[in-house]
């Protein structure tokens, strides 16, 4: 078979995300895609994966997307007539420690959330559904019935018989030398057999794909690591195919295999491998056996399943597996290079996800967008430096091993920190900061406790360094750091009809006004919300949330076609500090900028504080009068030591977000995203209603059926320690869930934002599900904090 000369969309990589891609590409009528490999199908990773199929995910998204994997898999046999191994047993989550079994609990809880059959088990019905398993430490269980396993092979077999049916074309022994790109758009590839034209690449190159992004000018970090799994001969007790067994306080999971058993471990720092060691020749390869690095696992794995001391070991299996820096794949048009897209950084889930994930990539490359929002695995997200060889040989390892972590609040990675440092670090560090890492900025969580904190799931080591820091802002003045928020300049004589274009706003005000706004797509979703500076007629400052200023910056250059407008990040050039609190007004003035106690909210005016020029504007983030000031990064630390010398304290992300909730504002990523409209958000009070920008013309529809759905949770229990995600119940029915869930120090209250579906929710008594054990509620579309008559002390 020759090669095209022109094909729609190209397909590289022949593992579950292309031939899953390649299959969704032919059902959404792209007949004429074609998949490159350049060994045969399902020789990289695909071939020896584990391939468990666990359908519950920290999201319902993500959920959805394993959901949709486990109804693809299920029908593909009828469809295409292949076997594709699939085998439904269920899996079993142990605990032996309280923690693991409150984790595990919550897993439940959402699971009921999101439609996933689970519930909690007794040890002895746990020992009943394994009964190699040694249970004597085992404190509590989960079920989860609906989990499976397939057949890798004969699942991309079947992907690629539907796909040929239906006009597709699939090409082994072919290798791409090159990816053709021109004004930054992808136009062809080169391959060992010749050169194909196409509109759109889905680079699904697996262990791969750094360096294959790279031939496009893409950056895709991901590294690939060792991953082990033990398998055995026939052993006695094994009848039949048995529930995945996953004991992740000991790093395993464990099923039968064969009638023996296969024992597979995350163990806590794996081993990465350097690029170049997995060349074009590894087919079906896999890497030497190491024991030593085994062992303890080995261990572990013998105190759970004493039988193993008498098996016969039939091979340690050492695949390598890729792992991207937060853990979660890459899927997605590039901010790079328009029309290539990503599938790639499985983090070792690719059998679970690559049904539902390969139907969402196909989604975005036909309609632009996936088929509902998964935002967290947007390709666009991490900055250039995650890309780094030594940050990735850092990372990677750990986080093979946070696989089976359990996930408490605030846990933070160890390794590749220090990698952004804010203007402010000095004085942080000083302050006793203990920091986060965002985007790979190091920003303070909260301060005055330099020890690491006990994880848990009660009341953390944090709570009263984060009360002391709202209630300093609540009675005094308190300094919140925002700059590391992305910052795009929009000038040019076209600037106000391209943001009026590509706004919800109206962004014609005057010059020396400050607007917030929804940045929404075709669908009247968000793609982001920012703020906006005009401070000019012919310019306007953007600010986007720190994590989204790569993704940001590529949309709206992708909308400036026909604009006389010129986009440029600014983000490392300033600094923004936000000085709120009732004596934040004489706090200024002392500063030497008096003159901001008489700007207007929401309007932007230059001063000068401890004689460093200052853009500020009156508004606040966490319902307490004062203003952010924006100034050149090289001035932050004269200003800082002007405010806090007049008696301003810092505070953290923490405290900004307990003051966020307290003041029912929604976030990105977190109330906001691509399936939710300003309308559902309670938002549509801010959009316009005169004039035409992208996504006004669904707007209308949804206002006919579409209900506010954004509502604030009170919790009445003083005791609960709600996280977020968890399910509302109004009797035995859920009702919603929750989004931000922290403590509201303002009104000494657990709190949290959720989306509920109910008619006249508003006051309704409810209940929420936190790790098993339900908390009488209130719900309500008022905020749980109201500063509205606050003033600020001159």
């Amino acid at each position: 078979m020759t090669l095209p000369s022109h094909a729609s969309v190209v397909v590289i990589g022949g593992g579950i995300m292309g031939c899953s891609t390649l299959y969704h590409l032919a059902k959404m009528g792209v007949s004429d895609a074609i998949l490159l490999e350049r060994n045969k199908l399902t020789s990289g990773t695909t071939w020896h994966s584990a391939a468990q199929v666990r359908a519950l995910r920290h999201s319902q998204n993500l959920t959805r997307m394993i959901q949709y994997s486990v109804d693809l898999y299920s029908k593909l046999e009828q469809e295409t007539g292949q076997n594709v191994g699939w085998i439904q047993k269920g899996s079993l989550s142990i605990a032996t420690n309280p923690d693991r079994l409150t984790h595990i609990k919550r897993q439940e809880s959402l699971a009921r959330a999101y439609g996933v059959q689970a519930e909690t088990i007794s040890v002895g019905e746990a020992k009943e559904r394994w009964p190699l398993m040694n249970a004597d430490d085992v404190i509590g269980a989960v079920w989860s019935p609906d989990d499976g396993r397939v057949s890798p092979s004969d699942v991309c077999a079947a992907l690629v018989k539907g796909a040929k049916t239906l006009g597709a074309k699939i090409f082994e022994e072919t290798g791409v030398t090159g990816i053709l790109t021109e004004n930054g758009q992808v136009v062809g590839v080169e391959t060992t057999q010749g050169t194909v034209m196409c509109d759109a690449i889905a680079l699904c190159t697996g262990l791969w794909s750094r360096e294959a992004g790279a031939m496009a000018g893409a950056e895709v970090p991901a590294l690939a690591c060792e991953h082990f799994y033990l398998l055995t001969k026939p052993i006695d007790g094994i009848a039949g195919n048995m529930p995945t067994l996953s004991d992740h306080d000991n790093h395993l999971y464990i099923r039968d295999d064969s009638g023996g058993l296969l024992v597979g471990c995350f163990e806590p720092m794996g081993k990465p491998i350097k690029p170049g060691v997995l060349d074009e020749n590894f087919e079906f390869g896999l890497l030497g056996e190491d024991w030593e690095h085994f062992e303890p696992m080995m261990m572990n794995a013998l105190h759970r399943l004493p039988a193993l001391e008498h098996a016969e070991v039939k091979m340690l299996l050492n695949g390598p597996e890729s792992f991207t820096p937060d853990g979660m794949f890459m899927l997605g048009e590039t901010a790079e290079t328009k029309g290539l897209f990503l599938g790639c950084g499985m983090n070792s889930v690719g059998l679970a996800s690559g049904g539902g994930a390969g139907m969402n990539l196909a989604h975005c490359i036909v309609h632009g967008h996936t088929a509902y929002d998964l935002g967290e695995a947007d390709a666009k997200r991490f900055a250039p430096i995650y890309n780094s060889l030594d940050h990735l040989m850092a990372r990677a390892p750990e986080i093979l091993g946070t696989h089976y972590d359990i996930a408490y609040p605030g846990k933070q990675l160890k390794t590749a920190r220090g990698l952004r440092a804010m203007p402010l670090d000095r004085e942080y560090k000083a302050a006793g900061a203990h920091f986060t890492q965002v985007c790979g900025w190091e920003r303070p969580a909260y301060f005055g406790k330099t020890a690491e904190p006990r994880m848990t799931f009660e009341r953390p080591d944090w709570f009263e360094n984060v009360k002391a820091e709202v209630m300093a802002a609540h009675e005094k003045a308190a300094i919140f750091d925002a700059s590391t928020f992305g910052k795009i300049e929009v000038q040019g004589p076209d600037a106000e009809a391209f943001l009026q274009k590509t706004c919800a706003s109206n962004m014609a005000k005057t010059p020396g006004s400050a607007i917030y706004t929804a940045v929404l797509n075709a669908r009247g979703t968000y793609e982001s919300d920012i703020t906006a500076h005009r401070i000019a007629d012919d310019h306007y400052r953007l600010f986007v949330g720190t994590n989204a200023i790569k993704r940001d910056l590529a949309w709206f250059a992708r909308q400036s076609d026909g604009f006389d407008v010129t986009l440029t990040d600014s983000m490392e050039d300033y600094a923004v500090l936000g000085l709120m609190g009732p004596e934040a007004a004489r706090i200024i003035a002392e500063c030497g900028a008096a003159v901001l106690n008489d700007l207007g909210y929401f309007k932007v005016g230059p001063a000068y504080v401890a004689d460093c020029h200052v853009r500020a504007v009156r508004m606040s983030y966490v319902g307490e009068a004062g203003w952010e000031l924006t100034m050149r990064a090289e001035n932050a630390r004269k200003v800082y030591a002007a405010l806090t010398a007049a008696g301003a304290v810092p505070a953290g992300m923490f405290a900004q977000t307990s003051m966020r909730v307290e003041k029912g504002f929604a976030a990105m990523g977190h109330e906001l995203d691509s399936d939710v409209t300003p309308i559902e958000a309670g938002l549509d009070m801010m959009v316009s209603k005169k004039k035409d920008f992208i996504g006004s013309d669904a707007l209308p529809a949804r206002r006919k059926t579409a209900k506010r759905g954004l509502m604030t949770v009170i919790v009445e229990d003083d005791s609960a320690n709600p996280l977020g995600h968890e399910p509302i119940y109004l009797g035995n029915k859920i009702i919603g869930h929750t989004t931000t869930a922290t403590y509201g120090y303002r009104i000494g209250k657990p709190i949290a934002l959720a989306y509920v579906h109910a008619e006249d929710a508003d006051g309704l008594n409810a209940e929420i599900d936190i790790a098993g054990v339900r908390f009488p509620v209130r719900l309500q579309n008022a905020c749980a904090f109201d500063p509205s008559g606050l003033r600020m002390k001159g």
